[in-house]
């Protein structure tokens, strides 16, 4: 079980927009250099690096969450006021918020 707190830090929130659910993932950067990818399935995928983990997320289809604005939100059916990555004091309470259904919008 990781303590969150430990690395908050050194944790990105990445998200993926999959019709109308948003499927968030966290990368973390180890002390080591190595990197870790906690995904809404609870399984942490292990990088050498963090270009190489970054480079799987896009591949993914994932976007940085601390790299858009409002207009990006927008685009992908979202309001930044609106959503927050999850939050939780370990991996197991994260699971259950790694996957958000938006609100349709009419």
């Amino acid at each position: 079980m990781n303590d969150i707190s430990e690395n908050e830090d050194l944790s990105h929130w990445w998200f993926a927009s999959i019709g109308d659910t948003l499927v968030w993932a966290r990368m973390t950067v180890l002390e080591s250099g190595d990197v870790e990818v906690f995904d809404c399935d609870g399984n942490t995928l292990a990088y050498p690096d963090e270009d190489a983990a970054r480079a799987a997320l896009l591949d993914a289809e994932f976007r940085d969450f601390d790299g858009i604005d409002e207009d990006d939100a927008n685009m992908f059916g979202f309001s930044l006021e609106e959503l927050e990555p999850p939050r939780g004091d370990s991996d197991e309470e994260l699971v259950a918020q790694m996957t958000h259904r938006l609100n349709a919008k009419n």
